[in-house]
């Protein structure tokens, strides 16, 4: 995976910094609870909810326990459909690709629907490198490239900007980029809209490559599937006569009657609809009919090295929804950018630790991005533990241990500034492991706890201004045990 967004801190202090923003603040507390309110009317309105996202995970787990065997099926199905597959270990590998791909074509601009695999890959960067422009068009990510900003939310990338920052935006850089914004727009949804639909409509109707992801593969027909609410993925899967798509290699579904879950549970859970306004699937490529040429890029980036992560894989379950940002009371108050990556909030959290590892500062503090409320796990729609994995993460930045890295075991050392913690826990460790002590210092503390502090020295004072220490009680629950005959007498 590429580089966390270049100068970014560690979530402590960006989210630090970002608390303190109160227009921020009120555009992210309006939306999630706006998008949250109709999911959850949306997903009551199944009586099966529950047996369609214990399918989804039971679809997830077993695809990626036989996914040496789907993706081979896949690259047979694409291929004898007309298309062509490329296998991509890492993000330069498949840049390189890309860009010589367009290159092939002769073209220097290209058309992109809505990819996170390419904002991953630093694709768009890429290709300016070498003298290709990106233009994005789906609406949100059009705010952010006119806006030289970073997506926040995986299903609204500009959910950090209000309707008077998008207006703005519009009129002072749409000439820079193409067709400059009408004169007078004002921050209306509609009139911000047609303005985008004005600007990009020259932009569909001259490319001739088109660049995009996919929300699903079937392994058995080769198609690809995009979903969104727009129209311009069907634009860019249709009009350019080349036509190459970047996708992560979990994002494969065995059949088309699983992907039949999948449509199911994916809008209710992203848009709080009952289905997506467009839909589009392709299979390779047909005379006279959409791209005369096909390509697809297989992308790794780190997913076969989570996948080895027995309990870390679940991440790879995701759907991209992004019900877990919506409901997580920590991405509400710090938004996305304080993630450091293009996968923000609690799935962000777990997955791009394990995509990058843990050897920076930024990506050693993901997993302790959470309150594990367990909010985001109850809405998943294809029930990953997140609270589970982040805790298996943090344990992993405490205490190092052996990890595959690109395929290979490796020692990770354990980070820095923990040394405290993995103190305590050894000698809590050594403590419950024999009993005479653990019952001498709960004895101890029973008999001191008239003198225990109210609020913690040092460090942990920061955690105690806003919490009640736990009080400890008369006497351990052995001694009260013996003493009552385990409760017989009647005694409290």
């Amino acid at each position: 995976m590429s580089g966390t967004f270049v100068g970014m801190p560690a979530f402590p202090k960006a989210a630090h910094e970002a608390v303190h923003n109160q227009t921020l603040r009120g555009n992210l507390r309006h939306a999630t609870h706006t998008i949250r309110g109709k999911r959850a009317r949306a997903a009551a309105e199944l009586d099966d909810w529950a047996q369609l996202r214990d399918a989804g995970a039971r679809i997830k787990d077993h695809t990626l326990r036989h996914l040496d065997r789907y993706l081979v099926q896949l690259e047979e199905s694409v291929t004898a459909a007309g298309g062509t597959v490329h296998w991509a270990t890492d993000a330069d590998e498949a840049n390189r690709i890309v860009a010589e791909l367009v290159k092939a074509t002769g073209e220097s601009e290209v058309v992109k629907v809505k990819s996170m695999a390419t904002q991953e890959i630093g694709l768009n960067e890429a290709l300016e490198a070498e003298g290709i422009r990106a233009y994005e068009t789906d609406l949100a990510e059009l705010i952010v490239q006119l806006g030289r900003d970073r997506p926040s939310h995986i299903l609204v990338p500009a959910i950090h900007r209000n309707r008077g920052e998008i207006r703005d935006i519009f009129a002072r850089e749409m000439s820079e980029w193409g067709r400059p914004a009408p004169d007078g727009l004002t921050d209306t949804p509609a009139e911000l809209a047609e303005a985008a639909r004005l600007h990009l409509r020259e932009k569909f109707l001259r490319a001739k490559v088109g660049i995009s992801g996919a929300n699903f593969m079937v392994a058995d027909t080769g198609t690809l599937v995009v979903v969104e609410s727009e129209g311009n993925g069907r634009m860019c899967l249709t009009l350019p006569e080349t036509l190459i798509s970047v996708v992560g290699i979990e994002k494969i579904v065995p059949t088309w009657q699983d992907l039949e879950v999948f449509l199911q549970t994916l809008p209710r859970s992203s848009t709080a609809e009952r289905m997506n306004p467009y839909t589009s699937t392709w299979t390779g490529t047909t005379d006279e009919d959409g791209p005369q040429n096909f390509h697809l890029v297989l992308l790794d980036n780190g997913r076969t090295d989570t996948l080895a992560d027995e309990v870390g894989r679940q991440a790879l379950r995701c759907i991209r929804c992004s019900a877990c940002l919506n409901v997580c009371p920590v991405y509400e108050r710090a938004g996305g950018h304080a993630y450091g990556s293009v996968y923000p909030g609690p799935i962000g959290a777990i997955l791009s630790p394990q995509l990058r590892g843990t050897a920076s500062e930024i990506d050693a503090s993901l997993p302790y991005a959470s309150s594990l409320c367990g909010a985001c796990y109850e809405v998943c729609p294809v029930a990953i533990d997140i609270p589970e994995v982040l805790v298996h993460l943090r344990e992993r930045v405490v205490q190092g241990g052996q990890v595959i890295q690109r395929g290979n075991k490796v020692v990770l050392q354990p980070a820095k500034g923990h040394a405290a913690e993995r103190a305590a826990i050894r000698a809590a460790g050594w403590a419950f492991a024999r009993p005479a002590v653990l019952r001498t210092g709960q004895r101890l503390a029973s008999r001191t706890r008239r003198l225990h502090p109210r609020s913690l020295p040092g460090p942990g004072k920061a955690w105690s201004d806003t919490r009640d220490l736990p009080a400890v009680p008369p006497e351990p629950f052995r001694d009260w045990w013996k003493r009552t005959q385990g409760g017989k007498d009647g005694a409290k």
